[in-house]
């Protein structure tokens, strides 16, 4: 009887072990942990919202053992994004950097944790009857909040081609896809447009005059953000979500899952099959650094847009360093980053 009895809790301790490692490691923690993530409602219908849609969609969260809740909290454009995170509409925030590091010299805990978008291509697009950047001059240009990394690019891409400021007007416009729209309506003679509304105007007949990387080749575009305060109380919350993100920028790369990257990019944004594997195309072949490899945080990058800040007036010297805005201990727990 006894040897029996020996047998039988073997087998079940078998059972336990064959179980555990079928099901992996996120599955067997003690409990889901909830997590909020906020994005202002252009960026959720934008490309920059597929580091987490694919994290999402694809259950990386979910093996994490994370229940995250994507919110648009507030209406309007990213620094209501930090406002959301200090009345506790979120916990983590997705970010433009010049935005995070004008809430934290304001006075803000607010840091970022992880990269989502490095460097973005953005595009000057105009009526087809503007040819070049010069013929802007004393026509209307729909940009981006003055104070972000989209508007300083595009700024400093006009300056090269001897386009200053003053000699054009502008119409700030939150959201690609209603610069986009103002463009369509006439209003705008031209617009600054990301990925895959440019590729789909050009597509239309509307005219390519510059991108943002001639003028800026590399800088750290979004964030993912957290208030220090409620950071130190959940790391174990913000190493999972980062291990989930790195796990979704492994998909996004991966040329085999190209078919449910594209899906994904379809639903965000409403492009075309052939304008999502476009915009793919070119972030990626050949690689452009657009994506982060795992979510790593580069410094140099942030540097860059600190650089841009000071040289718009932004920022009053001296310049503050990037360590400054960035908080890397999560990326590092989970692996991510050294």
């Amino acid at each position: 009887m006894a040897r029996l009895l020996v047998r039988f809790m073997a087998r079940l301790a078998a059972t336990a072990i064959a179980i555990t490692l079928l099901l992996g490691p996120a599955s067997v923690r003690a409990e889901m942990l909830t997590l909020r993530y906020g994005q202002a409602y252009s960026a959720a219908r934008s490309i920059f919202s597929l580091p987490v849609t694919i994290a999402k969609n694809e259950g990386f969260f979910a093996r994490e053992g994370l229940d995250v809740q994507l919110l648009q909290p507030i209406p309007g454009g990213a620094d209501n994004q930090i406002t959301a995170l200090h009345n506790d509409s979120v916990d983590v925030t997705h970010v433009a950097t010049p935005f995070l590091i004008r809430a934290a010299l304001g006075g803000s805990d607010a840091v970022a944790i992880a990269a989502e978008f490095n460097n973005p291509i953005y595009s000057a697009v105009a009526k087809p009857e503007i040819t070049e950047i010069a013929d802007l001059k004393g026509k209307i240009v729909g940009m981006a909040d003055e104070y972000g990394t989209i508007s300083l690019s595009i700024r400093r891409l006009f300056a090269l081609h001897g386009l200053q400021r003053g000699e054009f007007g502008v119409r700030v416009i939150e959201g690609t896809s209603a610069r986009w729209a103002c463009l369509r309506r006439g209003d705008c003679d031209a617009v600054v447009l990301g990925q895959p509304q440019d590729l789909t105007a050009v597509a239309q007949g509307y005219r390519l005059i510059g991108t943002s990387t001639e003028a800026v080749p590399a800088l750290l575009y979004t964030v993912s953000a957290v208030r220090r305060s409620w950071a130190q109380a959940h790391k174990e919350t913000l190493v999972r979500y980062v291990r989930a993100l790195a796990a979704a920028f492994a998909f996004i790369r991966n040329v085999a899952n190209r078919d449910k990257v594209v899906h994904t990019v379809i639903q965000s944004t409403n492009a075309s099959d052939e304008i999502a594997r476009a915009t793919l195309a070119l972030f990626f072949e050949p690689e452009r650094g657009v994506v982060p490899k795992q979510g790593e945080i580069d410094r140099r990058g942030l540097d860059q847009v600190i650089a841009m800040m000071g040289e718009a007036g932004t920022l009053k010297p001296p310049l503050p360093s990037a360590d400054r805005f960035i908080d890397v201990q999560y990326l590092q727990a989970a692996g991510v980053q050294k």
